[in-house]
C-alpha cells in the first residue's frame, strides 16, 4: 500500500501536468527515469520553443512553509544531472530550463498552483 505522502506527490505531479497542458505545453515525459536519475515532467514550452525541465513540489498546506522550498541543492544537483542525460540520450540541441511547479492541495476543492519558470540555473563548475 502507498503512502499518504506518495499519493499527495503523484496528485500533485498530475495537476501540474494537466496545469501545463492548459497553459500550451506539450507534455514530452512523466516520471522520467534512467537508472537512479529521475525528473517529475519533461515538456515543451511551445511558445519559447525550450524543453522545460519540472521539479513539481507538493504539500498538503503551508504550515512547514511553501512547497518549492524543499528544492535544495541537492535536489537541483539529482535535476542537473538527470536533464544532462535525457538530453544526450536524445540529442537535443534545443534551448532548455529548469522549473519548478508547487502545488498545495488541501485534499479539498482548493488547490493551488504556481508555476515558477526559470527557478534554477545549473550551477557552475
Amino acid at each position: 500500500m502507498k503512502s499518504e505522502s506518495y499519493k499527495l506527490g503523484k496528485d500533485g505531479e498530475q495537476l501540474a501536468s494537466a496545469f501545463l497542458k492548459q497553459q500550451g505545453y506539450s507534455i514530452l515525459e512523466e516520471r522520467w527515469h534512467l537508472h537512479h536519475l529521475e525528473i517529475d515532467i519533461i515538456a515543451m514550452d511551445n511558445k519559447s520553443h525550450e524543453i522545460v525541465f519540472v521539479e513539481v513540489k507538493t504539500r498538503a498546506s503551508m504550515e512547514y512553509g511553501a512547497p518549492e522550498e524543499a528544492v535544495d541543492n541537492k535536489k537541483i544537483m539529482r535535476c542537473v544531472r538527470a536533464a544532462d542525460a535525457y538530453l544526450k540520450l536524445h540529442h537535443c540541441n534545443i534551448d532548455w530550463r529548469f522549473d519548478i511547479i508547487s502545488v498545495i492541495d488541501n485534499g479539498h476543492d482548493n488547490v493551488r498552483i504556481d508555476h515558477i519558470k526559470e527557478a534554477f540555473y545549473p550551477p557552475l563548475g
